[in-house]
C-alpha cells in the first residue's frame, strides 16, 4: 500500500496491562502471548497484565512482552481488518522492536523470536557489571555535538559512542560510566540544552556490549530467517533489507552497533511513506518522528479502538 509503514517500538514503552484489551478483543491476538508463554516456559502475559512493574522492566521480560504486544497488534489488525505488514511499504523497529518487525514480516517465527529476545535481554544485561556503563540522553544536541562530546568522553578514559540518533535534539551517549559523565559535562559546557545520565540497567548500543553481540551471534546461527514479506529497515544501516544472511549479520551488529532512527524515518519518507503505524505499546515513535518530518501523519495501534481507527483511516471506511 503506497504510503504506509509499520514502526514497532522498543524499551521504555512498557508498563503494566499492556496488550490486555487487544487479548480480551481479539483471539488472533490472545494467540500471540500464549504461544509466547509457552515459548518461553513463562507465564509473561500474566506478569504483564497484574505483574510488578519493578519486574516487567527487568530487560529479560520487557523485551520479549514488548515484541508480544506488537506482534499481537499486527496479527489481530490482519484477522480482524484485512491489514498486514503485506500490505505496508516497509517496516521497522526501534532496537529490540527490529525483532518486533521481523516477526511481524515472517522473517522469524514468533516462538524463536521470543526465545532470541530473552537471550538477548540476558546478554546485554550481563554485559557490564552493575555501575560500570551508563546512558546519557542529549536534548537540543546535533550529531556532530554529540560526537565532540563522545571524544571528551574517551579522552578523560573509557567506552563512550552515540548510541540513538533518536529525533532531531534528541541523542543518547553510551559506554563507561567516568567517559559518559565527562561527556555530559562537556556537552553542557558547549552549548548542549541538556545532557542527563538515564536510569538504565546497562549501556546498551555501544562497544562494551560485544559479549552480548557474540552471544546473540551464536544464538541467531541457529535460527531460520525467512525473507520478509515487506523490506525491513534495519537500525544499523538506516537502509531496507530482506535477504536473510544480512539480517542475520544486522541483528548482531545492532547490539552494539548506533540506532540510526531519524536516518531510518528519513529513509522512508524520501521513498513515500507518509503515513506509520506504531504497532504496540505507546505511542514514543509517533511521538519522536513528528521531530524528524512533520508531514508523517502517525496512528497507533495499541488498542482495539486504535485497531478499528486505523483500519478506517487506511480504508477510509469503518470496520462493520
Amino acid at each position: 500500500m503506497t504510503g504506509l509503514a509499520f514502526i514497532l517500538p522498543g524499551q521504555g514503552s512498557q508498563e503494566i496491562g499492556m496488550g490486555k484489551a487487544l487479548a480480551d478483543a481479539f483471539p488472533a491476538a490472545k494467540a500471540v502471548f500464549a504461544e509466547v508463554d509457552e515459548a518461553l516456559g513463562q507465564n509473561l502475559s500474566d506478569l504483564m497484565w497484574n505483574g510488578d512493574i519493578a519486574d516487567l522492566t527487568l530487560t529479560a521480560n520487557t523485551q520479549p512482552a514488548l515484541m508480544a504486544h506488537s506482534v499481537a497488534a499486527m496479527r489481530a489488525l490482519e484477522a480482524e481488518f484485512g491489514l498486514s505488514a503485506a500490505d505496508a511499504m516497509f517496516v521497522a523497529g526501534h532496537s529490540l522492536g527490529e525483532y518486533s518487525a521481523l516477526a511481524s514480516a515472517g522473517a522469524i517465527s514468533l516462538a524463536d523470536t521470543a526465545r532470541l529476545l530473552r537471550i538477548r535481554g540476558n546478554a546485554m544485561q550481563g554485559a557490564v557489571a552493575p555501575g560500570e556503563g551508563a546512558m546519557a540522553a542529549l536534548l537540543g544536541a546535533d550529531v556532530a555535538q554529540a560526537e565532540a562530546a563522545c571524544v571528551a568522553g574517551r579522552e578523560a578514559g573509557g567506552v563512550c559512542e552515540l548510541a540513538n540518533d533518536n529525533a532531531p535534539g534528541q541523542l543518547v551517549l553510551s559506554g563507561s560510566t567516568a567517559a559518559v559523565e565527562a561527556a555530559c559535562a562537556h556537552a553542557k559546557e558547549n552549548g548542549v540544552k541538556k545532557a542527563m545520565l538515564l536510569n538504565v540497567s546497562a549501556p546498551f548500543h555501544c562497544s562494551l556490549m560485544q559479549p552480548a553481540a557474540d552471544a546473540m551471534a551464536e544464538a541467531l546461527a541457529g535460527i531460520e530467517i525467512k525473507a520478509p514479506v515487506v523490506p525491513v529497515v534495519a537500525n544499523i544501516s538506516a537502509s531496507p533489507t530482506s535477504d536473510p544472511d544480512a539480517i542475520r549479520k544486522n541483528l548482531i551488529d545492532q547490539v552494539t552497533g548506533r540506532v540510526r532512527w531519524t536516518e531510518s524515518v528519513q529513509f522512508m519518507v524520501g521513498k513515500g511513506v507518509t503515513t506509520t503505524g506504531e504497532a504496540g505499546a505507546g505511542k514514543v515513535l509517533t511521538v519522536m518522528q513528528r521531530r524528524i518530518e512533520k508531514s508523517l501523519n502517525g496512528l497507533t495501534l495499541g488498542t482495539p479502538e486504535d485497531l478499528e481507527a486505523f483500519a478506517a483511516a487506511i480504508k477510509g471506511e469503518a470496520h462493520v
